[in-house]
């Protein structure tokens, strides 16, 4: 007999658990990647109840391996269980990537100087992932220019929408 998958939740097979709000104000996102995460204990149920912050993420190579820091995950419960190891909420934390991705982020980050931000975390079918940007900050007049396109663009689709009372 074969085996059923399980249904997840949204249709696309994403659960987005957080996202990187002012990451997406603070800079323009040239390219993503989808990345691997290596999390202790009990960090994916802190997950699966939302405990998770992204104030001041970032993404850096070291040593062939790409590392995620700032990403602060509270711990889970007040219970500690024997063999687990005490609580660091903002750990660094090993992304899971292939050298070739690791060789290209390197590369956009140190020859080009882009940043590399995480943007969102999610789970992927039962797995966590973590989206992982190259981007290049915007300055202050840039940011301005951006917020303002934004309010134009929801103030015609508010003209728009039939009103309805």
């Amino acid at each position: 007999m074969a085996k059923q998958k399980r249904p997840t939740r949204p249709s696309d097979g994403h659960q987005v658990i957080a996202t990187n709000r002012t990451a997406r104000r603070d800079f323009d996102i040239l390219d993503t990647f989808e990345a691997g995460i290596a999390l202790r204990g009990t960090e994916v149920k802190s997950l699966r109840e939302g405990h998770v912050q992204f104030a001041d993420a970032n993404v850096w190579i070291d040593n062939d391996e790409a590392y995620a820091m700032g990403i602060h995950i509270q711990p889970w419960g007040s219970t500690r269980r024997y063999g687990d190891a005490p609580a660091e909420p903002a750990r660094r934390r090993k992304l899971l990537l292939h050298h070739h991705e690791i060789d290209e982020l390197r590369r956009k980050s140190q020859i080009e100087r882009l940043a590399l931000v995480p943007i969102s975390l999610y789970f992927k079918e039962g797995r966590v992932k973590v989206e992982v940007a190259v981007a290049r900050g915007r300055r202050k007049e840039d940011k301005r220019q951006v917020l303002a396109a934004r309010d134009a663009e929801r103030d015609m689709a508010r003209a728009r929408k039939p009103n309805v009372r």
